[in-house]
């Protein structure tokens, strides 16, 4: 039923995760993580910017002490937030995360975003200008994850939202090679170049927002998501699939990582349960041309940033 896929440094990540990202007050994140759980999954994508860590980890503690899982089952992600990029404070913000989810190691630690923010400034500075921009090298911040993967506090490090040019920069100064690069791909934003460059030096993708669906989707600039498409609605129907269970198979059959969020026991049950059939090429080629190279999460408002990673095209 689960898969895994090979990390370049030996480990394996499990091919789907659940995301944390703006799941609703703690009680209810607990009660998610534990039916998420029962219901196979063994990889949770958290981030200290979600706030609800100490839940994701209540809910670990319980599933361990009811002998559902151990602790060696999981597959847990943290991430450093842009206020933390110093050496220094890297490792601090993981340690608190630990001691927020009350576990001894993670799995994986990300930086979140290659963009540094003042450690004074607020977490998401919107409108307050450069003067809340770190000077801190995302280099440096890379030496601190590595000092974290030294210390033992996680077993692997990666990257999230970093453009070719930065993980290029990142392997030519690196002691250790990042094993993740965490970034949005969904069939109307396939990041096919982007996959490819990191398939050479042996970095998996992990997809988020695999839908195509954020706190933009529904405006104007933003066209309709895949899984509200009719064709795709009718691929599922040959398989008796949901149309989300077709997309997260797609991006899972080019050797993805996908991380899927939902308050929805219904959904939850339903997104693990994609690796009982396969896309005939037609379907596939479909999907392949629903691209538009539409991206929904795009921090437009750091782009006056030096290290805002789309810039380039990929």
């Amino acid at each position: 039923m689960y898969k895994a896929i090979p990390l370049n440094d030996g480990f394996y990540i499990p091919v789907i995760g659940l995301g944390t990202y703006k799941l609703p007050n703690p009680d209810d994140v607990e009660n998610i993580v534990k039916f998420a759980i029962d219901a196979g999954y063994r990889h949770f994508d958290c981030a200290w910017i979600h706030e609800n860590e100490e839940a994701v980890g209540k809910a670990i503690k319980a599933k361990i002490i009811e002998n559902v899982i151990k602790r060696e089952d999981l597959f847990i992600t943290t991430k450093v937030w842009n206020n933390f990029h110093r050496r220094e404070k890297v490792m601090e913000k993981l340690k608190l995360s630990l001691r927020e989810m009350k576990l001894n190691y993670v799995d994986l630690y990300l930086i979140h975003w290659p963009i540094g923010f003042n450690e004074t400034s607020k977490t998401v500075p919107l409108g307050d200008g450069p003067g809340a921009y770190s000077d801190v090298d995302y280099l440096e911040t890379w030496k601190g994850m590595e000092d974290c993967l030294s210390c033992g506090f996680t077993r692997s490090i990666g990257l999230a939202n970093f453009n070719s040019e930065q993980i290029d920069r990142i392997l030519r100064h690196a002691k250790y090679n990042p094993v993740i690069n965490q970034i949005e791909v969904h069939p109307k934003f396939s990041q096919k170049k982007l996959i490819q460059f990191c398939k050479e030096p042996n970095i998996v993708v992990s997809a988020y927002y695999p839908f195509g669906v954020g706190e933009q989707t529904g405006t104007p600039r933003f066209p309709e998501t895949t899984v509200l498409d009719e064709n795709i609605h009718r691929i599922g129907r040959k398989y008796n699939k949901t149309a989300a269970q077709v997309v997260l198979n797609y991006l899972v059959s080019l050797g993805l990582c996908v991380v899927p969020k939902s308050e929805s026991n219904l959904r939850i049950s339903e997104y693990i349960n994609i690796f009982d059939f396969q896309l005939e090429p037609e379907d596939v080629v479909y999907l392949d041309s629903c691209n538009r190279n539409n991206r929904i999460c795009t921090m437009r408002a750091f782009m006056d940033h030096p290290h805002y990673p789309f810039r380039i095209e990929y």
